[in-house]
């Protein structure tokens, strides 16, 4: 390629560089095929509201945190929505992450998902929103729960998460088995499932990552919550060995390691050994991906660490941060499924997730904005 000496040739050159990536991203765009990506996880409906710490302190609730609803938290949904100005937004962790993914490409049923909702009420509203935004639901539908519930308690610029799952621990692999539903999943070139799954399905979890590394196809998890490295040790491990692309943040990856009795806490060295962990596909070299907050996101690769920069949102930017990993991993995928570099992958996903934090809960209006980096 001849690279002009002059600098308005240069100027012009680059204009034409960036007119013919555009042109070429419209292009990848267009050929997009319906249901490429496929998700599994829980779909829950999010009760959010703005709260005093001493709500969560009665709760024994910490800030930041993302924990499983126990007998003694069942109250504390009925008092979200008598007591305080909460809403009812359509949530859980892959549901969201897609449901940005669709946002960003603005071309219906690229995703597909998977998940058990109960027959109710809660349940059409997580339709009716999800299939809104683009996505195809194939919801398990369950008689005997109600839908999931989170509730999502904001203080500030923090959130804690406490979810009752209901209906959608109630996931089973026959749903998967369905021929209609086992055609989406053949189909697919590109799965995310999250780690919350682990405590509802394992054996859903398994048959997805089998057919993965099959086919020679992307299998990608999140580690989602400190508390599952903890205590469901066994089904992430089995998982893992299957898993190409794996996402999570600095809390996470530092729980990952202790479980495991590595004595870093350095995150460098524990994302190196994340990547080094046994594997299935020898042809695919495990990537990790750790977020930091406000802290440069973390990309593990071919031996590299590679570091990008997080712009700072002022606080009045700052509405609330729920979802903002899942939106990072939703304009991740977006990115991904067109086949761009991981930079712009992960530049996506800081640019999602700061225009999540803009809003409450995870939810976003108009069409989004993001540009490639020249």
């Amino acid at each position: 390629m001849l690279v002009s000496q002059y600098p308005w040739q240069r100027a012009v050159l680059a204009v034409v560089h960036r007119l013919f990536d555009r042109s070429q991203g419209i292009k990848n765009m267009h050929t997009l095929k319906q249901g490429i990506l496929v998700g599994c996880g829980n779909p829950l409906l999010d009760i959010s509201a703005n709260v005093e710490e001493d709500l969560l302190q009665k709760y024994n609730l910490k800030p930041n945190d993302a924990i499983l609803a126990e007998p003694k938290h069942m109250p504390l949904y009925k008092e979200l929505i008598e007591k305080y100005k909460a809403e009812f937004i359509a949530g859980g962790s892959v549901q969201n992450s897609l449901r940005v993914c669709q946002w960003i490409l603005q071309k219906p049923k690229i995703a597909t998902f998977f998940g058990c909702v109960g027959s109710d009420d809660y349940a059409k509203i997580l339709e009716e929103n999800a299939t809104k935004d683009g996505l195809n639901v194939r919801y398990q539908y369950n008689t005997e729960a109600a839908t999931g519930t989170c509730a999502v308690l904001v203080t500030g610029t923090h959130r804690s998460l406490c979810a009752n799952l209901a209906a959608a621990n109630n996931f089973t692999l026959d749903h998967l088995q369905i021929p209609e539903n086992k055609k989406l999943l053949d189909a697919a070139e590109y799965y995310y499932i999250s780690g919350f799954f682990l405590t509802v399905s394992p054996p859903s979890i398994m048959e997805v990552a089998r057919l993965a590394h099959k086919h020679n196809r992307t299998f990608m998890m999140n580690l989602s919550a400190p508390f599952l490295s903890q205590f469901f040790k066994e089904p992430m491990m089995a998982a893992l060995p299957y898993v190409d692309i794996l996402f999570g943040n600095e809390q996470e990856v530092e729980t990952f390691a202790n479980e495991q009795g590595w004595t870093t806490k350095d995150i460098k060295e524990i994302g190196r050994k994340l990547v080094a962990l046994p594997k299935e596909n020898g042809q695919r070299e495990r990537i990790v991906i750790i977020t930091q907050g406000h802290l440069p996101v973390l990309l593990f690769k071919d031996g590299q660490i590679s570091e990008f920069e997080v712009p700072q949102l002022s606080r009045d930017e700052m509405v609330d941060t729920n979802g903002a990993g899942d939106a990072f991993v939703g304009g991740f995928l977006a990115q991904y499924v067109q086949k761009k570099s991981l930079d712009v992958c992960i530049r996506c996903g800081i640019w999602s997730a700061g225009e999540i934090i803009k809003q409450s809960g995870c939810t976003f209006e108009g069409k989004p904005s993001f540009e490639e980096q020249q």
